[in-house]
C-alpha cells in the first residue's frame, strides 16, 4: 500500500484493477524473492512507480476465486509503502486501468474489496496524524 504525502495530507494510491474495481497493488513471488522483495518489484510493475520506501508489515489477506475452471487460493502479504515522487502509470498490459492518488477516507470508502479495505484501516492506524515534507509517515510499533 503505497502513501504519499501531498499538502499536510496523506494520500493512498489505489489502482482499478481488470474488474473495473478499486483496489490495492498486488502480485505474487517469483523465483527466490522474498515477501518484501515482490511487494516492491509488483508496485514498480503494476504503477510505474521506482522510488518506494518499504515500511511495516500490515499483515496478509486471502481469498478463493476460479480461473479457467480451477478452485485458486491466493494468499498476499501487504507491506505500507512511501512515495516522494514520480507520476503512477497502469500497467494495461495487466488490465490496470487506472491508478490514482485518494484521501484516506476516499480510499477507503471506494475499495471494492473488505479483506483490502482492512489492510487499507491497518494502514490508515500506523499512519502519523500530523505528517510534514520531511517527517515520517508512520509509526513504528
Amino acid at each position: 500500500m503505497v502513501v504519499r504525502v501531498m499538502g499536510e495530507d496523506p494520500r493512498v494510491l489505489l489502482i482499478r484493477d481488470p474488474y473495473r474495481k478499486w483496489g490495492l497493488p498486488k502480485g505474487h513471488l517469483e523465483g527466490e524473492e522474498g515477501p518484501e522483495e515482490a511487494a516492491l518489484r509488483e508496485v514498480r510493475e503494476e504503477t510505474g512507480l521506482q522510488r518506494l520506501l518499504l515500511g511495516p508489515d500490515l499483515g496478509e489477506i486471502d481469498w478463493v476465486f476460479r480461473l479457467d475452471g480451477r478452485l485458486i487460493h491466493k494468499f498476499c502479504r501487504f507491506y505500507l509503502m512511501g512515495s516522494a515522487d514520480g507520476t503512477p502509470r497502469p500497467e494495461v498490459s495487466e488490465g490496470i486501468t487506472e491508478c490514482r492518488w485518494m484521501s484516506t477516507g476516499e480510499a477507503l470508502r471506494m475499495v471494492a474489496y473488505a479483506n483490502a479495505r482492512e489492510i487499507l484501516r491497518r494502514a490508515v492506524a500506523r499512519l502519523h496524524p500530523t505528517v510534514t515534507g520531511d517527517g515520517p509517515i508512520w509509526r513504528e510499533e
